[in-house]
């Protein structure tokens, strides 16, 4: 009995440390896959930093073809529309031996008259410089404003029926907070050096003198949007005094107008016009790490800089 008693004292102490070895390599094997998912995580976070998925026109670009250019968006200094990214992208298809043609899709609003200038000075510029590549203007759901700034640069714009198209116009926008804060009993302490430091402060009442300022200054870079349609539409606008009233169109009434030349989508003018029918896309896409840095960093911004500049200036 004493014998039986001993053997399963030692039974019961040999199944303890096989359980714990067990555990123990559960354990081990847990850590393992953890370390190994780990590894796998930050292989893929490198390979987003370095590697830029969207690929080259380059690679593609074998043969001869047209040329894509994508407009998407407000057009501002830190979008995907951004000047810098549009004149890169145009500068390398017109710098493409096997160019026949280039085509700008447009799907804007508007945004900065800046980066619409910019962007339709080089359009000019590499017309000029590449007189066999002809530059065209696809427009889709909308090409207003600052959107059409650009379009006006093209050889020809072609639209959809039911496209938006025009808006020739400037506006500065803001608010006006007096009421409120008389209302809430709060006081407002403004210091300058110079009378027009504090201009369109939208907690100071709104003063007459600033008001036709800012109209004069509007007027002006109408003015200049103005010169940019009719330089590059020249004799095809309409004698309408509406053209540059703001009105927007439906792309069948732009195409009366003058403001667009003909219906057509980016296939249609490949194949039809530039007759090259292989397209290549030439837009400049960024790749996931800035993507994501962006959109961190870029919302803190834009709020920072609307605090700063109550009122800002857009072609939309």
């Amino acid at each position: 009995m004493a014998e039986n008693e001993g053997a399963g004292w030692e039974r019961r102490v040999l199944e303890g440390l096989a359980g714990a070895a067990l555990k123990e390599q559960r354990t081990a094997r847990r850590w393992g896959i953890f370390f190994k998912l780990l590894m796998f995580a930050y292989l893929t976070f490198i390979l987003a930093v370095f590697v830029d998925w969207g690929g080259s026109a380059d690679s593609l670009g074998d043969g001869k073809h047209t040329a894509l250019i994508e407009l998407q968006g407000v057009i501002e200094a830190k979008g995907d529309a951004s000047a810098e990214k549009i004149t890169t992208a145009l500068q390398n298809a017109f710098g493409d031996k096997n160019t026949r043609g280039v085509i700008i899709r447009v799907n804007s609003p508007g945004g900065s008259p800046v980066q619409s200038g910019i962007i339709y000075d080089e359009m000019r510029r590499l017309r000029e410089a590449h007189p066999a590549i002809p530059l065209y203007v696809v427009v889709e759901d909308i090409c207003a404003s600052g959107g059409y700034y650009v379009a006006a640069g093209a050889d020809k714009i072609f639209v959809n029926r039911a496209s938006v198209v025009g808006s020739i116009g400037v506006l500065m926008d803001g608010f006006g907070f007096t009421g409120g804060m008389e209302k809430l009993g709060i006081e407002r302490r403004l210091l300058t050096a110079g009378d027009n430091k504090g201009f369109l402060d939208p907690f100071s009442p709104l003063d007459a003198k600033q008001r036709e300022y800012a109209q004069d200054l509007l007027n002006e870079i109408h003015q200049q949007f103005i010169a940019v349609v009719r330089q590059g539409r020249g004799k095809r606008l309409k004698d309408d005094p509406a053209l540059f009233s703001g009105l927007v169109w439906s792309g069948q009434k732009s195409i009366e107008l003058g403001l667009a030349d003909g219906l057509g989508t980016v296939d249609f003018v490949a194949r039809e016009v530039i007759k090259a029918e292989d397209i290549v896309d030439y837009t400049q896409k960024d790749r996931l790490v800035d993507r994501f840095a962006r959109r961190l960093g870029a919302g803190m911004g834009s709020k920072l800089e609307q605090l700063q500049s109550p009122a800002g200036w857009r072609l939309r």
